[in-house]
């Protein structure tokens, strides 16, 4: 389909670096916080990922739904990379992803139907690896495309992992290297493909979940588009902790560097740092913190506990005048 224009320049942003800024959007749902139930386990008051709602004993339901414009120009891995975002909200509170829909948004008289239907089987491909039944969805004319799907999944209600469970003492451990950010803004201006990035946007976070769990781990969050820093300055909030970040052990994935270097940074990883930097307190350079706070999509869970397979980047520490450390 040689005269289809590619598919990151039909989006103003990438990826999940299109999320509405984290302050912004903390204002818009200030209202829907504060629901009272005996069955909601988890809602929306410490933003975590998914909704949980307890079904019986034994048993509670996970429900989310995550969709976003192209951060590739491949539709196959674009619906790769967007299925697996989507589950990684399941897997990120414990569980296990059921069944999902799609959500598609197509610019018909733009891009042809051909390439919607690379985006879906791609989806489908990650979902089947998943185990997870994708049953229908919902689609709309838009013009710009975007893709995701809304997932419901099963948890214990006794071993679900939260966002308000870090206890001071326990490292920070994390799954998936950084960077995906800064590439694919790279990507997005000049084309280049960059297929260890692509790879790692569309694997699961399954295996690390599991690990998790058998690990006795409570506390667990996946690190998307608010960027290391502002996924940890919600966990430590939540929790009444100060996360503790040592930038030497985090581990970024190649060419993450040189392109922040090249000016290749989403302006979602900017917003993110402002966000943070009030209670931050910082012992490193900008540059740093940029990449601290890149917008990722589909990233590793930030586990409050050590995990096989992750990689330890600080430790949660008494309450103090900040919420998050870097030195």
């Amino acid at each position: 389909m040689p005269d289809a224009p590619r598919l990151t320049q039909l989006a103003h942003g990438g990826g999940c670096a299109c999320k509405i800024p984290p302050g912004e959007l903390e204002e818009m749902v200030r209202g829907l916080t504060g629901v009272v139930s005996p069955d909601l386990l988890v809602g929306l008051d410490d933003g975590d990922d998914a909704a949980a709602v307890r079904i019986q004993d034994g048993l509670a339901v996970l429900a989310t739904a995550d969709f976003f414009t192209p951060v590739v120009d491949d539709p196959y891995d674009w619906g790769r990379i967007a299925a697996a975002n989507a589950l990684s909200d399941i897997y990120a509170m414990g569980g296990r992803p059921v069944v999902a829909v799609n959500l598609l948004g197509w610019p018909r008289e733009v891009l042809p139907r051909e390439l919607a239907q690379e985006v879906l089987r791609g989806g489908m491909d990650v979902a089947r690896q998943a185990s997870c039944l994708v049953a229908g969805g919902h689609s709309i004319d838009d013009p710009e495309p975007k893709y995701g799907m809304a997932v419901t999944g099963l948890g214990d209600p006794d071993r679900l992992l939260r966002n308000d469970a870090a206890r001071a003492g326990l490292p920070i451990s994390l799954t998936k290297p950084l960077g995906v950010g800064v590439l694919n803004n790279r990507h997005k201006a000049t084309g280049e493909v960059f297929d260890h990035a692509v790879e790692s946007m569309a694997s699961l976070n399954d295996t690390a979940a599991a690990a998790a769990l058998a690990a006795g781990v409570r506390a667990a969050t996946d690190v998307t588009g608010f960027g290391l820093l502002g996924h940890l300055y919600k966990m430590a909030r939540a929790s009444g902790v100060t996360a503790a970040v040592d930038s030497a052990a985090v581990p970024y994935l190649d060419g993450a560097r040189s392109s922040l270097a090249q000016g290749f940074v989403p302006g979602g990883s900017r917003r993110n740092l402002a966000w943070v930097r009030p209670h931050l307190e910082a012992r490193v350079d900008e540059d740093e913190l940029i990449l601290l706070a890149d917008a990722q999509t589909s990233g590793g869970l930030l586990v409050a506990g050590e995990i096989p397979g992750a990689t330890v980047v600080g430790e949660f520490v008494p309450r103090e005048a900040s919420t998050v450390l870097v030195h």
